[in-house]
C-alpha cells in the first residue's frame, strides 16, 4: 500500500428483530423500542457526517414490523383504532389498567432497561423504578398506587428508550424531561405522537442515505433463518464433527424453504426501498458452500460471515492461517465458484466496539480503534485492495454506552471520514477483488460453528418440534385454500427464524429464555391452527429454562 493509498474499512451494522406479533398482539416490545432508540440514532449519526460511509443490513421481517407499528400509532391517533402492543397501548390509552395483575405487568415491563445507562441516569425514573421493584416483591402494595404513578412510570420508560439524537434536538422531549413528573394525558399523547413520527420516518431515512450513496443497504433472508441448517442440519458437523443432532437430521424440503426465505427477503426489501440489494448478511453470518451458491443464484453479489469460518476453511485446505491476519483475512473470497464475494468479519475489532469500548472514554476508544486500523494499514502496505470488515449488531451494544453511544459514534464517523490513510467504503465497492476459495467449512460468526442454534438438548428439542410442524404443514397444504395457504406459509417462515434457537440453552438469562420458549410455542401453535390441525400437547409445556447471566449469553456473543 503506497503512501497515497488508503486502507479500505467497511463498517456494517445489522438490524434485526424476530416476529413478536402472534395472535394479533405483540408479545414483546423490542421492535418499536429499538426503532426509537437505536435505528433512529444510527441514521442520525450518518446524516451528521456526510463523508462517512457504511453498510446497513435489514432483516425483512423487521421492516414489516416497523411498518405495522407505524400504522398502528397513526390509526390510533387519527381514528382511535387499538394499538396491539400492550406496553405501547398502556402509554396511549386514557384509562390506565386497574387490575393488580395488569398493573404489575406494566411495572415489570418498565424495569427492563439498562440499570446504569438508562435508569440511574434519570433521577425521576430511578425513583419510580425503585418503587416498582418494591411493589413487584410486595404485590399487596399495588392496591395503594395511583394512576399518576403508572402514567409517570410509563412516560419515563419511553423517555429513557428514545434515542440520544432525538433527546438533544426535539423540543417535546425537552419539555417532558424538564417536567419530570405529573404527566398528563396530553403529555402522553404528545410522546406517542413523537414515537409515531420516529416509526414512520426511519425506513425512509435509510432510503435517503442509500440514494445519496452514503449507505449501502443489504438484506437478510426473510425471517432470519440459519440457511445452512435448513438446507442440511448435518452441516453443523463440518466444524464440530461430534455435535449431537436432533432426532430428525433432515429438515423436510429444507432447500426449497431456504430459497423461499432468500427470494421473499429480496422481494420485501425491494418493496420498501425500490431497488434490489447487491449484498446479504446471512442470518448470524451462517454460511456453507450450498448457501453461498444459492445466494449467487438469486442475483446477490456479496455475502459476509465471521473470521472463524474463514480460519476453519483455510485450515481444512491445508493453510494453517497462523500468520498475521493481513495474510488471509483482509480480502474477499469467491467460495466454491458461487459467483459472489464473501467478506469475513474481523472479530477482534468488532468485539472491541460490541463489548470493550462501552466503558471507555469515547475519544480514547476511537483513538484505540484507529491505531489498530493504522497498524493493519502498515501491514497491508503492499496490498492496495485490502479491506477490513467490522460487522456487528446495530442495536444491542449502545445501551451499554453512555448516552446510547452518542459520543463514541459521533467521534468514530468524524475521525474515520477525515483520516488520510483510511477509506470508509462498502462491500460492493470491494467485491471485485475476491480471490478463489474452493470450499468453506460451514459455520457462523459465533465461534465459526452452529453451536448457538443446534447441539444443545433444548435446541435440538426445538428443531424436533419445528420438524413436526413442518411435516404437519406439508400434509395439510394440498387442502388449504390459496389465501389460507399463504398465511400459513408465512407463519411457517416465522417459526423457522434463528432467534428461538439462539435463546434455548441454560447459559442464557432465565427471564429471556422463558420469553422466547413461550413465544416459539405460541408461533408453532398458531401454525397448527392455521392448517386446521390440533396442536400437540407438548406445546402446552415449557421445555427450555435458562440459568445464565446476560454477559454469558444475552443478545450478543463475544468471540
Amino acid at each position: 500500500m503506497s503512501d497515497d493509498q488508503r486502507l479500505n474499512v467497511v463498517l456494517a451494522w445489522h438490524m434485526h428483530q424476530p416476529q413478536y406479533l402472534v395472535g394479533g398482539s405483540y408479545a414483546l416490545p423490542w421492535t418499536y423500542l429499538h426503532v426509537i432508540k437505536d435505528y433512529v440514532d444510527m441514521a442520525a449519526h450518518l446524516e451528521a457526517v456526510p463523508a462517512a460511509r457504511a453498510v446497513v443490513n435489514f432483516a425483512p421481517i423487521l421492516l414489516d414490523q416497523i411498518t405495522d407499528y407505524a400504522k398502528q400509532v397513526q390509526d390510533f391517533l387519527h381514528g382511535g383504532e387499538p394499538i396491539r402492543d400492550p406496553l405501547l397501548a398502556a402509554l396511549a390509552q386514557p384509562a390506565l389498567p386497574t387490575r393488580r395483575d395488569e398493573q404489575l405487568l406494566i411495572m415489570k415491563s418498565c424495569l427492563r432497561a439498562h440499570e446504569s445507562r438508562m435508569i440511574e441516569r434519570f433521577p425521576a425514573y430511578r425513583t419510580l423504578t425503585a418503587m416498582a421493584r418494591w411493589l413487584v416483591e410486595h404485590p399487596d402494595g399495588v392496591d395503594y398506587i395511583s394512576d399518576q404513578y403508572l402514567a409517570d412510570l410509563l412516560v419515563w420508560y419511553h423517555l429513557a428508550w428514545i434515542g440520544e439524537t432525538v433527546r438533544r434536538t426535539d423540543m417535546r422531549m425537552r419539555r417532558l424531561m424538564n417536567k419530570e413528573r405529573d404527566f398528563t394525558l396530553h403529555d402522553r399523547s404528545m410522546l406517542l405522537g413523537l414515537i409515531g413520527e420516529l416509526l414512520s420516518g426511519v425506513i425512509e431515512r435509510y432510503g435517503r442515505l442509500a440514494t445519496r450513496g452514503q449507505v449501502e443497504l443489504s438484506v437478510t433472508p426473510y425471517a432470519h433463518p440459519i440457511l445452512p441448517l435448513l438446507i442440511d442440519i448435518a452441516s453443523a458437523r463440518e466444524a464440530v464433527p461430534e455435535v449431537p443432532l436432533p432426532a430428525a437430521t433432515t429438515y423436510p424440503d429444507g432447500e426449497e424453504r431456504a430459497r423461499w426465505h432468500v427470494r421473499d427477503g429480496i422481494a420485501v426489501f425491494e418493496r420498501y426501498f425500490g431497488f434490489r440489494p447487491h449484498g446479504c448478511w446471512p442470518a448470524e453470518g451462517a454460511v456453507s458452500d450450498a448457501t453461498l451458491v444459492m445466494l449467487g443464484q438469486n442475483g446477490l453479489r456479496w455475502a459476509a460471515s465471521g473470521e472463524a469460518v474463514l480460519h476453519h476453511s483455510l485450515k481444512a485446505a491445508g493453510n494453517s492461517g497462523d500468520g498475521g491476519k493481513e495474510t488471509w483475512l483482509y480480502q474477499p473470497y469467491n467460495v466454491a465458484n458461487s459467483g459472489l464475494a464473501t467478506f469475513f468479519r474481523d472479530d477482534g475489532l468488532s468485539d472491541l466496539i460490541g463489548f470493550t469500548y462501552a466503558t471507555w472514554h469515547a475519544d480514547d476508544a476511537v483513538a484505540d480503534l484507529i491505531s489498530h486500523l493504522e497498524r493493519i494499514a502498515d501491514a497491508c502496505r503492499d496490498r492496495p485492495n485490502a479491506v477490513v470488515s467490522i460487522i456487528l449488531d446495530g442495536e444491542n451494544a449502545w445501551e451499554h454506552y453512555p448516552e446510547n453511544g452518542y459520543y463514541f459514534l459521533s467521534a468514530l464517523y468524524k475521525r474515520l471520514a477525515e483520516h488520510p490513510r483510511l477509506r470508509m467504503t462498502t462491500f460492493s465497492e470491494c467485491a471485485a477483488s475476491a480471490v478463489p476459495l474452493p470450499h468453506l467449512v460451514a459455520g457462523s460468526w459465533v465461534y465459526g460453528t452452529f453451536s448457538t442454534w443446534v447441539g444443545d438438548a433444548d435446541k435440538n428439542r426445538g428443531w424436533d418440534m419445528l420438524v413436526d410442524a413442518k411435516r404437519a404443514f406439508d400434509a395439510a397444504a394440498p387442502r388449504l385454500a390459496p389465501d389460507r395457504f399463504q398465511v400459513a406459509l408465512h407463519q411457517l417462515a416465522v417459526c423457522e427464524g434463528s432467534d428461538w434457537f439462539w435463546w434455548f440453552g441454560d447459559y442464557n438469562p432465565e427471564i429471556t429464555v422463558s420469553d422466547f420458549d413461550h413465544l416459539f410455542r405460541l408461533h408453532l401453535a398458531n401454525l397448527y391452527r392455521l392448517i386446521d390441525v390440533e396442536p400437540p400437547q407438548y406445546l402446552a409445556h415449557a421445555f427450555a429454562r435458562g440459568h445464565g447471566k446476560p454477559e454469558h449469553g444475552g443478545t450478543m456473543r463475544k468471540n
